[in-house]
């Protein structure tokens, strides 16, 4: 069941790109999205069959691969995984259904973010570490060439800095786990395996492996000072390419860093987290700082993500049962809350011409500006600094309730960081949206179907899950290996 959910689409981009070349782009986008929906719903049925009080996994799947290396085939489904396979089902179908009808070269566009969709699930499924691999190394490609080909003027240098510093990180990971299958005597790369095994091994050879995982995922995130790809990479892919990267690709990091680090090295990560909470204060702040000096909506959007990032690292970094949980929510808070900030910035950019905060005003105005768009950004920044009423307020509210016994200063530290979120949401929308639109300005355009459908359902998820956070929680209950999270209990 679950390798329906990863060659489903994989097969559906084959479809794609084997439809007659004679078919308009439209027919491709919507074959497209019907696939991405199809899977979607899939993943939702999984998820009705799903049991979070089962701690063995859901759904396993395990075929011998490569027998003389111990590779296997194998996948499985836990309350980690499944919010992940949801977000990215989701904010898949949203970045196609969200896409220019009029798309250059549509049979490989859609070909590809369907690759990455398929790609993504498989190391989000993955129960072997070196099949994790695999997949994480594979939606590198289709995500380069969606920057490369479709983004802007820079784009070049944008996918090739995105391209470097991910493949850096891959090598990272891999170094990691063949040392650390070599020093745990592991005879295959089981994640089961692995979990039983190296949690016994000695702290000083625990460490430097989890500062392999470390290094590779904190790229992959990303955290100061590995942050530097992520505002050109956004600034030069399109709309539905920054949906996905913000929403889903930088979330393989954090859920590395949860899978691979608390999980399989529970004491040396205990060990490490001191610094690892320091590590995310600074991120945060520095996060936050750096977006108030942006000029750009779309590079605030994403100097925001590096700062909600820390808020992940510190959660895991405290690794308590609350903050786990938190980490995992906040991970798909994040997902959903870029992902809608990303799409109206981008409808902005192509309606009015310009994404320059000091251009723009007056866009809410009701008769020839742009209400709906504004009235769902103002939504969108409200969310994101945590207030009430939404899934914001709900992970970051429970990542300090469960880090502050743990690390007070660090997340004091990134208290003052929410606050600056307010600070330059609060700049963003007062500039943009309010004042007088100058009057020598034509009628704003309204958002378009394809634009104004997946904005309002993704807000409409963020109130939700933000009133009835049950919703998300429960399905989360035993997002660990219960082996791992044993020792902080």
């Amino acid at each position: 069941m679950l390798s329906a959910l990863i060659w489903g689409p994989a097969v559906g981009a084959l479809l794609v790109g084997a439809w007659p070349q004679t078919a308009s782009a439209e027919r491709w986008r919507s074959l497209a999205l019907a696939i991405a929906v199809a899977v979607l719903l899939g993943a939702l049925a999984l998820a009705t069959q799903f049991d979070p009080s089962q701690a063995t996994l859901a759904f396993p799947e395990r075929v011998a691969w490569i027998e003389p290396i111990g590779v296997s085939y194998a996948l499985g489904l836990d309350g980690l995984s499944l919010p992940l396979v949801l977000l990215n089902g989701l904010l898949t179908a949203v970045a196609i259904g969200s896409s220019d009808r009029h798309v250059a070269r549509p049979q490989l566009y859609y070909a590809l973010i369907l690759v990455l969709n398929a790609s993504v699930t498989g190391a989000f499924l993955a129960r072997d570490v070196l099949l994790f691999l695999l997949f994480y190394e594979i939606e590198l490609i289709p995500l380069y060439l969606l920057i490369a080909i479709w983004g802007g003027e820079r784009r070049g240098y944008a996918a090739t800095k995105f391209l470097l510093y991910t493949a850096l990180s891959g090598a990272c990971l891999l170094a990691a786990a063949l040392g650390t299958v070599w020093a745990s005597g592991a005879a295959s790369f089981s994640y089961e395996r692995l979990a039983a095994l190296v949690p016994a091994l000695p702290v000083d050879v625990q460490v430097p492996l989890l500062g392999g995982f470390l290094l590779g995922f904190a790229i992959k995130t990303p955290f100061l000072p590995f942050h530097t790809w992520l505002p050109d990479a956004h600034v030069e892919a399109s709309t539905p390419i920054s949906i996905l990267l913000a929403g889903i690709l930088l979330k393989l990091g954090t859920y590395g860093l949860l899978r691979f680090g608390v999980g399989l090295f529970p004491e040396a990560w205990q060990l490490l987290a001191p610094g690892l909470a320091v590590w995310a204060a600074v991120s945060a702040l520095y996060g936050a700082l750096a977006a108030i000096a942006q000029t750009d909506m779309k590079q605030v959007v994403a100097y925001a993500s590096i700062a909600h990032m820390g808020y992940i690292l510190l959660a895991a970094a405290a690794a308590t049962p609350i903050s786990l949980v938190a980490a995992i929510v906040q991970t798909v808070s994040h997902g959903l809350i870029s992902g809608l900030l990303f799409l109206l910035v981008g409808t902005i950019g192509e309606a009015v011409g310009t994404r320059q905060i000091g251009e723009l005003r007056g866009l809410l105005n009701p008769q020839r500006g742009m209400p709906l768009v504004g009235s769902l950004t103002v939504l969108g920044a409200m969310a994101s600094a945590g207030i009430p009423g939404m899934v914001g307020f709900v992970s970051e509210f429970t990542i300090f309730r469960g880090s502050f016994a743990s690390f007070p200063v660090p997340t004091l530290l990134c208290m003052v960081s929410t606050g600056l979120t307010a600070v330059y949401f609060l700049l963003l929308v007062n500039r943009v949206f309010f004042g007088r639109l100058p009057l020598d300005w034509d009628r704003q355009p309204s958002a378009s179907p394809s634009q104004a459908l997946p904005a309002l359902v993704m807000a409409a998820v963020i109130v939700t899950l933000g009133v009835q956070p049950q919703l998300l929680v429960q399905q989360i209950a035993f997002p660990i290996a219960p082996s791992a999270v044993a020792s902080y209990f």
